[in-house]
């Protein structure tokens, strides 16, 4: 069963590979998806990480939440389900 958990306070900077690099010193990343602004297309400074064991990414949620990744103290912990908000 895979573990999708969100990774915030992330530079502007970052790539996906730097942040798939980081996170798979804990196990297998299925996924890195960063989050980008729909209107301009610059990074929001947030994304995701899925892999694919639970206990490995209980040990990343861990080991990086607060860590420093390119100057910036990484917020990391288990992604809640999308709520479907209305549109206007």
């Amino acid at each position: 069963m895979s573990k999708n958990i969100y990774v915030g306070n992330l530079p502007w900077s970052a790539t996906e590979e730097e942040v798939r690099n980081a996170f798979e010193a804990h196990g297998e990343v299925t996924s890195v998806k960063l989050i980008e602004d729909r209107e301009t297309g610059r990074p929001r400074g947030f994304g995701f990480v899925e892999m694919s064991d639970d206990s490995a990414a209980m040990s990343a949620i861990d080991d990086m939440d607060g860590k420093d990744f390119g100057g910036r103290n990484l917020k990391v912990n288990e992604a809640k389900p999308r709520v479907e908000r209305p549109r206007w």
